[in-house]
């Protein structure tokens, strides 16, 4: 508010001076019955005085005029742990930058891409150092050299935050060392000196190698400030586990649920049809190391009732796909593979066919085939068309009433449905993905979401009755989300309870469901069905629709985001880069990042995913060749092979002030100027012995 100076006349016929904001918080702050003044003393236990409420308006107005940290994108990651470390390691090449913007010069190509490796695998790196020395002076010299490089480098990504927030981001041991080798200027007179003295006298105490962690973790710590997963960390790679326990442990991250993530946020609630839907989707890409290494999950009720129910049974249609080749598997581990396979997908079908029957409201009645099947003719009628059958021997399905599971079938999955339950791992990470996640983020202008906002044909939102209330857009995606939420929080034996954990199992395949966006998943046509043509899933309209410009708008619009630099950013469906599809659409306002992470995807994409980096000068993209490992990295200092393009660049450089954060800054710093108000007009007393 402007400092308009009015006249006021006092009672006694005197006057004074008083600006605007003083008549505005006289009509508001300063009425003991309202809340603003008790807000305001709240505010103050925190700043207990003028001069600590001053200088953290001054703080914080600096911090408006700072560079913005970086973002970093990531979606469909698929469970491959080890490629996405190494980009979480690398920055999407954002490290491997900053190398060469400082040594470009004055080191060959070899040598910076060693610097890199270390940042990125320090503990591995530094043994591979000390091996390769033929003396401690010669390792001494590497310490030496190293560290002061590192600092360079450190000293860099540090320089766009506040000395306060790098302070907080250096790991606790050697944080105070790392400090002031950040913030001495050798150039200084009597700073030098200082400065060698700290260098040597780490490398003489032997503490070279763990200071030299310590700055490596603080890199990677500074050189992104944000991390976004945009969904699908779940299902198909080996070990989705690893990948949750690094984001537990990442400084600042949000997540966009994608369906394989919801599937398995049923399963640990103890929905029997999503944990029938994991041990289906983990057998066939012969993915059981997430299930029993990870996460501590028995699988051998399954594999003792496969082999006793299944034994003479044909199971070819259900042969495991083999991902990886360099794994070898006998004969007999992958006889026993089918058949769990087949005695989990029957067991899935009829489970499918219970939740679609108690739940019309689903619209998937399309979706019930167990009763479609004729046996004398070995066929099944999908969609009023009659299609021949790969397999009609099913030993546990009673043809008069095909979705009742045997006893032996319950006990199954009254077991596995505990091993998911009571698996504490497990638990903690599907908490973490509800408190860290959601349908949909609106971050910095950029609405981010995994699937679809579905629509109809003609390219409006499209329209969900759910519980009684008609739905579409934003308000779809937020009343989903609180569902989904109610699946997992709800009472044990409520309504309540189980509406939420059915409705987990339809955000992960449901028709049109705003995470799946396709009319049916062909599970059971791609397992028994030869006929290609019955396999297809027609894709919401949104995926038409949303390659126009004007309809971007308008779901931007929805959410509320307007504005040059707004974004629609969305996974799930792979991009295929190798047929010339290209990850920008609609005039730039929509990206997709879902490149192919999944080894199972590459051969469609025809790259190993794409990752998005956006920083103060503007958004880059880039596009990342398949891993071959960690332990090639580190012995051949390879790095994935990228190919960046900045896909748009901010007219100036853009700051603080024009983020989320910037704006919550300026409303702090609108209290606090009310509360130096209140200290002023005597309404709130300083307290100087805090």
């Amino acid at each position: 508010m402007g400092e308009k100076v009015l006249w006021e006349h006092g009672k006694s016929g005197g006057s004074k001076f008083i600006s605007r904001r003083r008549i505005v918080y006289l009509e508001t702050y300063a009425n003991e019955k309202g809340n603003g003044l008790r807000y305001l003393q709240m505010l103050a236990k925190q700043y207990p005085t003028v001069q600590s409420a001053s200088s953290e308006i001054i703080n914080l107005q600096a911090i408006l005029n700072l560079p913005k940290g970086t973002e970093h994108f990531m979606s469909d990651i698929h469970g491959e742990h080890e490629a996405f470390l190494h980009i979480l390691n690398n920055a999407s090449g954002a490290i491997k930058e900053k190398v060469d913007l400082l040594y470009s010069d004055s080191m060959t190509k070899g040598e910076r891409a060693d610097l890199a490796t270390l940042i990125y695998y320090p503990h591995e790196k530094l043994e591979e150092a000390e091996e390769a020395a033929v003396s401690a002076e010669e390792l001494g010299n590497w310490y030496k050299v190293t560290l002061n490089r590192l600092v360079d480098i450190c000293r860099l990504v540090a320089s766009k935050y506040t000395r306060s927030k790098v302070r907080k981001a250096l790991p606790q041991n050697y944080g105070y060392i790392i400090d002031e080798l950040l913030n001495t200027n050798i150039g200084m007179f009597n700073k030098k000196e200082y400065y060698t003295n700290i260098i040597s006298t780490i490398i003489h105490i032997e503490c070279a190698k763990d200071v030299i962690i310590a700055l490596c973790d603080t890199i990677k710590r500074l050189i992104v400030d944000h991390l976004h997963i945009v969904g699908d960390i779940f299902d198909r790679g080996p070990r989705a586990d690893i990948i949750m326990d690094c984001l537990m442990g990442h400084h600042s991250v949000d997540i966009q649920w994608g369906n394989h993530d919801v599937l398995w946020m049923g399963a640990a609630t103890g929905s029997r049809t999503c944990i029938a839907t994991v041990l289906n989707n983990s057998i066939t890409y012969n993915n059981l190391e997430v299930i029993e290494t990870g996460y501590g999950i028995s699988l051998r009720p399954l594999a003792l009732f496969a082999n006793e129910v299944y034994q003479n049974v044909d199971t070819s249609c259900f042969a495991t796909k083999i991902v990886n080749n360099n794994v070898t598997y006998s004969p007999k581990d992958l006889e026993l593979a089918a058949k769990m396979h087949k005695a989990i997908a029957i067991i899935q079908f009829k489970l499918e066919g219970q939740l679609i029957l108690r739940n019309p409201q689903f619209h998937m009645q399309d979706r019930l085939l167990l009763d479609k099947i004729d046996y004398k003719k070995g066929t099944v009628k999908i969609d009023g068309k009659e299609y021949p059958l790969s397999d009609t021997d099913f030993p546990t399905v009673d043809q008069n009433a095909p979705y009742l599971l045997r006893e032996d079938e319950v006990r199954l999955m009254e077991q596995l449905k505990a091993g998911f339950q009571r698996s504490e791992k497990l638990q903690k990470h599907i908490k973490f993905l509800y408190s860290k996640g959601g349908l949909y983020k609106c971050f910095n202008g950029n609405l981010l979401y995994h699937g679809c906002i579905p629509m109809e044909e003609d390219g409006s939102f499209a329209e969900f009755e759910l519980q009684g209330e008609k739905l579409s857009g934003k308000a779809l995606m937020d009343h989903a989300e609180a569902v989904a939420r109610q699946g997992y929080y709800a009472k044990g034996g409520t309504p309540e309870k189980q509406f939420g954990k059915d409705f987990l199992w339809f955000l992960w395949c449901g028709k049109n469901s705003p995470l799946f966006g396709r009319d049916k998943i062909a599970t059971f046509e791609r397992m028994l069905v030869p006929e290609e043509s019955a396999w297809t899933e027609t894709k919401n309209p949104y995926y038409r629709h949303a390659m126009k410009k004007e309809v971007c708008l308008r779901i931007l619009k929805e959410f509320g985001l307007e504005g040059q630099y707004s974004h629609i950013i969305n996974g799930h469906v792979p991009v295929k880069t190798k047929q010339g599809e290209n990850p920008v659409k609609a005039q730039g306002k929509l990206i997709v990042i879902d490149g192919g992470f999944c080894r199972a995807y590459q051969p469609t994409t025809g790259i190993a995913g794409y990752t998005l980096i956006y920083n103060s000068y503007g958004i880059r993209l880039s596009s990342h060749e398949p891993f071959d490992g960690v332990k090639d990295a580190i012995e051949h200092n390879k790095d994935i092979v990228s190919t960046s393009v900045v896909f748009e660049r901010a007219d100036t450089r853009i700051k603080v002030a024009e983020t989320d954060t910037g704006e919550l800054l300026r409303a702090n710093i609108e209290d606090l100027k009310w509360l130096l108000l209140a200290y002023k007009m005597g309404d709130i007393k300083e307290n100087h012995n805090v």
